[in-house]
């Protein structure tokens, strides 16, 4: 294969394949930016020591989405284990 037809097959295998990693790239950055974001909520989390301020925040799951309430408190208990 000479140079050219070699840089042709290359440009045509870049184009094929660049919505794809595209694709890619994006979940991976969305996905890094979710688990920042979970890491800093754990660690704010972390800071309710308290009986008062984990009682406060009790009270403040239970008026909350449940889902949402779901999730944070699976942080609150992964936070208290470790």
């Amino acid at each position: 294969m000479n140079l050219i037809a070699q840089k042709e097959h290359s440009v045509e295998r870049r184009t094929s394949l660049s919505p794809l990693w595209t694709a890619v790239r994006d979940d991976l950055r969305t996905r890094r930016v979710a688990r920042a974001s979970r890491e800093d909520l754990a660690r704010d989390l972390a800071s309710y020591t308290t009986p008062a301020e984990q009682d406060e925040l009790d009270a403040i799951l239970d008026r909350a989405e449940p889902h949402a309430a779901a999730e944070i408190r699976g942080l609150i208990h992964r936070n208290r284990v470790a």
